[in-house]
C-alpha cells in the first residue's frame, strides 16, 4: 500500500473456481443464478476486505448481468478487483466464466457491480484507500464506477421522496 492509495491488482482474485454438480442445476439444467450470486459476493467480499484490510459488508448491488447459461460438468471462474473507492464504500467489479475444462474453452457467463463498505469494530463505517488505476482498463473502470455511483445515489434519493 503506497501512502496515497492502492493499486487494483493489490487485492484483485485473478480466478475463484466452482465446480458445477447435478445438485447446483434449476429445471432448466442450468446452474442456479443464486448460486452464481452469491459466489459473486463471496469473491468481491475478499477483494472488498484486501483492499480496506477491514470487515466489509455489502452495501448495493447495481447489476446483475446474466449473459449466458452455464451447464453441469462446467466450471465457474469468478474474477473480481475494486474499480474504485470513497470515503468507506468500495465498488467491486465481477467477471464471471463458464469453462469446458475438456475442450479448454471459457464463455462469458455473468457481469456484476457490487459496492462493500468497510466496517470498524465498532460497526462504524471506516475510511479505505483510495484506488489508483494503472493500465486503460482500469481508468476506464475507475471513471464508469462514478457514474454508477451518482446513479445509484441518485436512485437512493427518488426512493425516499
Amino acid at each position: 500500500m503506497t501512502a496515497t492509495g492502492k493499486r487494483s491488482s493489490e487485492s484483485a482474485v485473478e480466478q475463484n473456481v466452482y465446480k458445477i454438480f447435478p445438485n447446483d442445476l434449476n429445471s432448466k439444467y442450468t446452474v442456479f443464478g443464486g448460486l452464481v450470486m452469491g459466489l459473486c459476493d463471496r469473491t468481491a467480499l475478499i477483494v472488498a476486505e484486501r483492499h480496506s484490510r477491514h470487515s466489509c459488508v455489502t452495501a448495493a448491488v447495481d447489476s446483475f448481468n446474466f449473459l449466458a447459461p452455464a451447464h453441469a460438468g462446467e466450471t465457474l471462474v469468478v474474477k473480481a478487483a475494486v474499480n474504485r473507492a470513497w470515503r468507506s464504500s468500495m465498488e467491486i467489479g465481477v467477471y464471471v466464466a463458464a469453462e469446458d475444462s475438456f475442450r479448454g474453452t471459457r464463455r462469458h457467463v455473468v457481469s456484476a457491480y457490487l459496492t462493500f463498505v468497510a466496517l470498524d469494530e465498532n460497526g462504524s463505517p471506516i475510511p479505505v484507500p483510495p484506488v489508483l488505476p494503472e493500465t486503460d482498463v482500469e481508468r476506464r473502470r475507475f471513471e464508469a464506477a462514478e457514474e454508477r455511483r451518482d446513479a445509484r445515489l441518485e436512485m437512493r434519493a427518488a426512493g425516499k421522496r
